[in-house]
């Protein structure tokens, strides 16, 4: 008795390749990826790959293969011809992931870590990072997805790869973060809509205020009696509300909207606040972080500077 071919009606199978410069966070993407379900396998020899992803898999999860310059058989234009060939295939559905990482930021993690990097082998660390660099270019401008870490934690990668490749069901509820920072200290890497509140009186030049935030009432009724706050915080809200229902709508599981001022303590603070309400009376059920409530008020950094 032969048993039926289903191949041709079953969805095909989700196969990312995720390659980058060493030290660019490979190694933690393919650990978030295996986490949201998917099978992974690192260093895998690339002349093997056609054989693994064309064998009979009864499962037929989604696979994440990881590669690199140490890889064996490692030739950036046989990957790309792989690629190429791959692609056309229909019981395969391939996505190329590249991890990007300027090389000054690349040296301090080799150097802080006290790693070898693996092209750098009697030489100094930054002619390994420049060797591979220029091996990989082809494979950077080919790869569908790049993501560059040179300004992200640890987390902030994870979250950026559970943003792009957990599964998303059709019932699936949008995950919503609304935050407040400081653009004394940098813009925040993940930020799908960010609006910036230096607009507002800010409150840090009252002295009875500048020690407390936007969580504190005096704090939020002294934004609120700007003029400008209530007019533009209702514009904001209806922008959310008409935005938000079409991201989902698009399948996008996760958005994140921030609000910055120059310290991230007060009106920050208190628009995020105030917006995370409105938007929970409106349906939603968004996060709120505050990732400058606790730092030095900014006028310490800029005398620290002088």
């Amino acid at each position: 008795m032969t048993t039926p071919d289903t191949s041709a009606s079953a969805p095909p199978r989700q196969l990312l390749l995720v390659t980058g410069l060493a030290g660019a966070g490979k190694s933690t993407a393919l650990a978030v990826l295996e986490d949201l379900g998917w099978e992974t396998i690192d260093n895998f020899p690339v002349r093997m790959l056609k054989r693994l992803v064309t064998m009979p898999d009864e499962a037929r999860g989604p696979l994440a293969i990881g590669f690199d310059s140490r890889t064996r058989g490692f030739v950036p234009a046989d990957i790309i011809a792989l690629v190429k060939e791959l692609s056309q295939r229909p019981d395969i559905a391939l996505t190329f992931l590249f991890l990007d990482c300027a090389g000054g930021e690349l040296e301090r993690r080799f150097n802080e870590t006290r790693r070898r990097h693996p092209m750098a082998a009697g030489r100094p660390v930054q002619e390994g990072i420049a060797a591979e660099r220029e091996l990989l270019e082809p494979l950077r401008r080919w790869a569908e997805v790049m993501i560059d870490t040179t300004a992200m934690t640890s987390n902030d990668l994870q979250t950026r790869m559970r943003e792009l490749f957990a599964p998303v069901s059709d019932d699936a509820a949008l995950t919503l973060t609304v935050s407040s920072f400081g653009f004394a200290r940098g813009m925040p890497p993940l930020a799908d809509l960010v609006f910036d509140m230096r607009f507002l009186d800010n409150p840090h030049w009252v002295p009875d205020l500048r020690d407390q935030t936007g969580q504190d009432a005096p704090v939020g009724e002294h934004i609120m009696r700007d003029p400008a706050f209530g007019e533009a915080f209702t514009q904001i809200r209806d922008l959310l509300l008409t935005l938000l229902p079409r991201y989902g709508a698009q399948g996008k599981p996760y958005v994140h909207i921030a609000f910055g001022c120059t310290g991230g303590r007060h009106r920050s603070v208190f628009t995020a606040e105030r917006m995370a309400q409105a938007l929970r009376e409106a349906g939603f059920s968004p996060t709120v972080r505050h990732r400058n409530l606790g730092s030095r008020a900014a006028d310490a950094i800029e005398r620290e500077r002088r």
